[in-house]
């Protein structure tokens, strides 16, 4: 399979170390440096986009337009991603978006968004989510932060909206964006009453799995159309 990859930055990296490993090809490493590569892709059977929030709306668009399936993970773009829902639909194209690639990420979405089902009862424990990445990364929360949150938000009647700066309204679900220096991604949803404290926790300890799940998602792409999702990926065929 012939993979561009959109974004070489330390993820793009890993994703094509283990791309080659797996007997794919590389046709392009699109960064900051070579950006007009992205509208020349003819040899790309689909795009792999791990970019920067600024540049990703217009990167995804550049390959829909060209006819090839892209799998993006980039964060921070989502205020726009309706509209480009909408193209998608337009030129019959292939998207696949996750705020999240790792399979312990999924496992643990799942965890959350059964715990916050159950929750729903006990009103007198109260609900936040902190985050920990490294000082390189841009957007805060994190797109896995957020994806905790419209789950707990789905289920949980007592939480109407999720702020990145807790005010203490109980109507609000406070999201702490800590970022520390060579740090592993953690992300803990903890639920706290006077009396006791319940916690589940994900803690990335390399990019590995992130990168392994990217793949494998392009792997499976092929031949599919529209938007779609880990939920797809994940369903027994």
């Amino acid at each position: 399979m012939n993979i561009a990859l959109i974004g070489y930055g330390k993820m793009g990296r890993e994703i094509a170390s283990l791309a080659e490993q797996r007997g794919h090809f590389i046709t392009a490493k699109i960064d900051e440096h070579n950006t007009d590569q992205i509208h020349n892709l003819v040899d790309a059977d689909v795009a792999i986009e791990f970019s920067q929030p600024e540049v990703a709306f217009e990167n995804i668009k550049s390959c829909l337009r060209q006819s090839i399936p892209i799998v993006s993970g980039t964060t921070g773009w989502l205020a726009r991603k309706p509209e480009l829902e909408d193209y998608v639909q337009s030129v019959n194209g292939t998207f696949f978006y996750a705020s999240n690639f790792s399979l312990g990420v999924q496992l643990f979405f799942r965890l959350n968004n059964y715990l916050s089902k159950m929750m729903d009862n006990h009103k007198d424990y109260n609900v936040q989510i902190t985050e920990i990445h490294h000082t390189e990364k841009k957007d805060a929360p994190s797109g896995t932060a957020i994806s905790l949150a419209e789950s707990i938000l789905s289920n949980l009647s007592r939480k109407d909206v999720w702020k990145q700066t807790p005010t203490g309204n109980a109507s609000e679900l406070g999201i702490t964006s800590l970022r520390e220096p060579q740090v592993p991604g953690t992300h803990t949803v903890t639920y706290q009453s006077e009396i006791d404290e319940l916690e589940i926790k994900h803690t990335a300890h390399s990019r590995k799995g992130f990168a392994l799940g990217a793949l494998l998602v392009a792997e499976w792409i092929k031949g599919k159309q529209g938007i779609l999702s880990m939920d797809d990926f994940l369903r027994p065929e």
